[in-house]
């Protein structure tokens, strides 16, 4: 009597990951449809010889969407939205890998594999003249205003000049990289009056001025090791008389009158003389005739 047996493969195993723990340092600047962890590295095998089903999910609050994988039986991880270190350094993802499909109602196996991803700041931005105020809350965009400053006529300075609202300096936005940045003039100036240390933006002077037109100077701060990345900022510096006097009060004591509940910006009065309104005027004896 011949009896022929079958043996029959009970789903018994579960898919195995040959590394179930991996990480990667991914570029900011990494281009969005780039394969970030490679289908050989992530592929997991069944004792059973099941269709293995991959799903990617993420630990870390709000980033999801960024990364992804190509499909339910490829599980190459690749970047699926731009990357912005500003908004996370770092995240973690879970690749689960099934012996059925997810909308399975049978009985299922799963394994899962933990990537870590660390996101490395690039050198995308050019440098930031400060003082400087983020633009609608966007941590990436920081705008400066112009600088000013000013000078005697016909007078050598030989001091770094005082500019408002502060000395003229830039820096790196991209902190983690945080660039040299060198300075220079590159428009404006007239004559050649003007020169910045390349290195610390203080403006000095080179020469006199003998007329009273201003200057309105264009100074280029630079990355070090990568020209392309620079800004140019403005520097107005007017030319004035020189001032020997400070200006002076005509009164040391000024009195004055208000009334009970007059709205707001009325206006106080001459104490003693209520129909007079008060003035007070300061005077310069450098300006006589003002």
């Amino acid at each position: 009597l011949e009896i022929l047996v079958t043996v029959l493969n009970e789903n018994d195993n579960s898919p195995v990951f040959a590394q179930p723990n991996l990480s990667r340092d991914v570029p900011e600047d990494t281009k969005v449809d780039t394969a970030i962890v490679a289908r050989e590295e992530l592929s997991a095998t069944d004792a059973d010889l099941d269709t293995v089903y991959y799903e990617l999910t993420t630990t870390v609050q709000d980033t999801d969407g960024y990364f992804a994988i190509r499909g339910a039986n490829n599980p190459e991880i690749y970047l699926q939205k731009a990357l912005d270190y500003d908004k996370f350094h770092s995240t973690t993802l879970l690749l689960y890998a099934r012996d059925r499909p997810v909308t399975s109602t049978d009985h299922t196996n799963t394994a899962t594999a933990t990537i870590t991803i660390a996101i490395k700041q690039s050198d995308t931005r050019a440098p930031w003249f400060l003082p400087c105020n983020y633009l609608h809350n966007d941590t990436s965009v920081c705008v400066s205003s112009p600088y000013s400053g000013r000078v005697n006529i016909s007078e050598m300075s030989t001091e770094p000049l005082l500019l408002e609202p502060g000395p003229i300096y830039a820096v790196d936005p991209d902190y983690t990289i945080s660039d040299r940045i060198m300075y220079s003039i590159v428009g404006g100036n007239t004559d050649k009056v003007f020169s910045v240390d390349a290195d610390t933006g203080n403006l000095t002077m080179n020469k006199i001025v003998t007329t009273p037109d201003s200057f309105l100077l264009q100074v280029m701060a630079t990355q070090v090791s990568n020209i392309r990345k620079y800004s140019v900022a403005t520097v107005e510096i007017k030319v004035i008389n020189k001032s020997y006097y400070a200006p002076y009060f005509e009164k040391q004591i000024y009195n004055g009158t208000v009334f009970v509940g007059l709205p707001r910006r009325s206006f106080v009065y001459q104490a003693g003389d209520p129909s007079t309104p008060l003035v007070i005027m300061a005077m310069d004896k450098d300006f006589p005739d003002v």
